[in-house]
């Protein structure tokens, strides 16, 4: 490839995730836990720009509150654009701008939807070619969620929720995000779970260093039946993230009020989730907890993973 052919520029387009199943194992000696999950890539993404520079750096639009995000090495995105940097031997720089519409620290997988943006933003950017195999490896090391940001769809993450194998879910889902103007830190709703097992008396080997998504979970995506799968919903975090945020009990009350299936804490929480009938039960259900005073985001999955919108 010749010089002239490099863009200047690349857009890379991610989607935010909901986590259907979750099943948090025992604490490992490492520090990590073993999950059992089922994601489901959602119709709110993140976009990031990437722009040819001498260094790394990152800008941020779409937060109310610019410090909820990181512009240094804390943040995903960057670690991600030097991680390749380095895999690659690339000795140059880049400048991503995140735009963001993800909630941020909502359990919802923002961070790494921009991670897996700027991975396949600044191979393609740069021209380094790497596979599909080899980003997700490079995914695999920056956190659980950002594999499965590069691929989306619906699938099965065990292990830390790394090891992906794709679910067959027919149709579409419809739900109705309910975020919060303040989000929860991960690491400690994990550790909240871990002190609530150990105050309530739970063995060493309950609950299991490892887990199995339900079949019924399973069966429910592969029938395309919201009715099923409202049934069978669950989510180990969501104790700790009620005891951290007991207001987002009034939050799953009023929307099963409005009309939803099922409501479930996303992920680490604070955004709930809401699975509705149809596109317009959802829509009915939005209107609803508007009318409450709630900000509510009508989305559907399963959508596509990252991918280049224009380069």
């Amino acid at each position: 490839m010749s010089l002239a052919a490099f863009p200047e520029a690349v857009h890379v387009r991610a989607p935010g995730k909901i986590n259907v199943y979750l099943g948090v194992g025992g604490r490992h000696e490492d520090g990590y836990h073993a999950l059992a999950t089922v994601f489901q890539a959602v119709s709110l993404y993140e976009d990031v720009i990437a722009r040819d520079a001498d260094d790394f750096s990152v800008s941020v639009v779409g937060v109310a509150d610019p410090d909820t995000v990181p512009v240094d090495d804390r943040n995903l995105a960057m670690r991600a654009a030097k991680m390749l940097a380095s895999a690659t031997g690339y000795t140059g720089g880049v400048h991503l701008e995140l735009r963001k519409s993800v909630p941020v620290a909502g359990g919802m997988g923002g961070g790494s939807a921009d991670a897996a943006a700027a991975l396949v933003a600044c191979d393609a950017l740069w021209g380094t070619g790497v596979s599909p195999h080899r980003l997700h490896e490079l995914a695999a090391r920056l956190g659980a969620d950002v594999p499965f940001a590069l691929h989306g769809g619906t699938a099965v993450g065990t292990g830390r929720g790394d090891q992906l194998n794709p679910a067959l879910a027919r149709g579409r889902f419809d739900w109705v995000l309910v975020p919060s103007e303040e989000g929860l830190s991960t690491p400690e709703i994990y550790a909240r779970l871990d002190t609530h097992r150990a105050e309530n008396g739970a063995l060493a080997d309950d609950p299991p260093l490892s887990l199995d998504v339900p079949i019924p979970v399973l069966q429910a995506l592969r029938a395309g039946d919201p009715h099923s799968l409202a049934a069978c919903m669950f989510n180990d975090l969501e104790v700790p993230a009620l005891l951290e945020r007991p207001a987002l009990d009034d939050i799953i009350t009023e929307g099963l009020h409005a009309g939803a299936l099922s409501g479930i804490v996303s992920g680490s929480g604070p955004t709930v989730a809401f699975l509705c009938e149809t596109p317009e039960s959802a829509q009915y259900v939005q209107a609803e907890l508007e009318a409450a005073g709630r900000t509510a985001l009508h989305v559907h999955g399963p959508v596509s993973g990252a991918r280049i919108i224009s380069a």
